[in-house]
């Protein structure tokens, strides 16, 4: 019995120990961001060790994990950061202390996806997350739905987007809107309306306000990408009957029997360059915005990484 006791005290101070440890590279690492370059050490980088060290906490340790992926990216992203280099492996560790975590995988992927400087342009890792939290979650339909969105937005594979939607329509309880994505994916990929229907789910089943004002902002661009799109043809429509270009956005909206002069979702006209490009007046406003952007516009970001 002493002998057992004596192991078990042993063990608890170690356990003690090892998170007093972690604490403190916490705090040293946050010291130290100023000066260090993005790829800072990450402390105990092995799940497999940290699983054997927390004793039985695991779920403890991935909290703390977890929150810590959660501040490197929010710093990073206010920073403007163009690379993320510990992301992913903080993700992955938080994930394998607790596979059960599904904010970590949902999250995690929106903060993996994205093209810097909204994410960290890992659309790849992304996925390889989502398919293990669906290992480990398999009745979670919204680990599907998210996989399918990173396929379809981040990745543009149209057929895997469509695949994960229906590997996730069939799961018990899940959303009807998977069944209906998947179909359109099959035969529409690509266009507004499924892009639109995609967006539009994500700000419906989510209570973060982050990514719904983000699911907003998409929404917007993709008016603004549809706008220009069918002006532009107006424009082509109008050089092939009057062998000229139009003088102004107005002449266009009249010769084409427009409802009014046509304008962004801010209510800023749109305008019409010389070389007949239609264009937004403010593209600072549409930052996911594909089309109408002026080609000499650079957003810059707040600092450039020194790697």
């Amino acid at each position: 019995m002493k002998q057992r006791r004596k192991v078990t005290i042993v063990a608890g101070a170690f356990f003690i120990l090892s998170l007093g440890a972690s604490a403190l590279l916490l705090h040293r690492s946050d010291q130290l961001r100023p000066q260090a370059t993005l790829d800072e050490v990450l402390y105990l980088n092995s799940p497999k060790v940290l699983k054997r060290a927390s004793l039985g906490y695991e779920g403890l340790l991935a909290d703390i994990y977890w929150t810590r992926a959660v501040q490197y990216f929010g710093g990073r992203h206010h920073d403007g950061a163009l690379s993320y280099n510990l992301l992913y492996p903080l993700l992955d560790i938080t994930t394998h202390l607790d596979p059960k975590l599904v904010v970590a995988y949902q999250f995690g992927a929106s903060f993996l996806a994205p093209p810097p400087p909204g994410g960290a342009g890992q659309p790849e890792a992304a996925i390889q997350l989502m398919e293990y939290g669906i290992q480990n979650n398999p009745d979670n339909w919204k680990l599907y739905y998210d996989m399918g969105f990173v396929y379809y937005m981040n990745l543009k594979d149209y057929r895997k987007a469509a695949d994960a939607f229906d590997r996730g329509s069939k799961v018990p309880n899940a959303h009807p809107f998977l069944r209906l994505l998947a179909a359109q994916m099959a035969e529409h990929a690509g266009e507004f309306d499924t892009a639109r229907m995609m967006w539009s789910a994500t700000y419906q089943n989510s209570q973060d306000k982050l990514i719904r004002q983000n699911a907003v902002e998409h929404l917007r661009a993709l008016r603004v990408d549809e706008d220009v799109t069918r002006l532009q043809a107006d424009v082509t429509r109008f050089g092939e009957r009057t062998g000229r270009l139009p003088a102004s956005i107005s002449e266009l909206a009249s010769a084409e029997r427009l409802l009014g002069i046509p304008v962004d979702p801010d209510g800023h006209p749109y305008k019409l360059t010389a070389e007949g490009r239609v264009e937004v007046r403010v593209p600072d406003d549409f930052p996911f915005a594909t089309k109408g952007i002026p080609p000499e516009y650079k957003p810059q970001p707040k600092f450039h990484d020194q790697e």
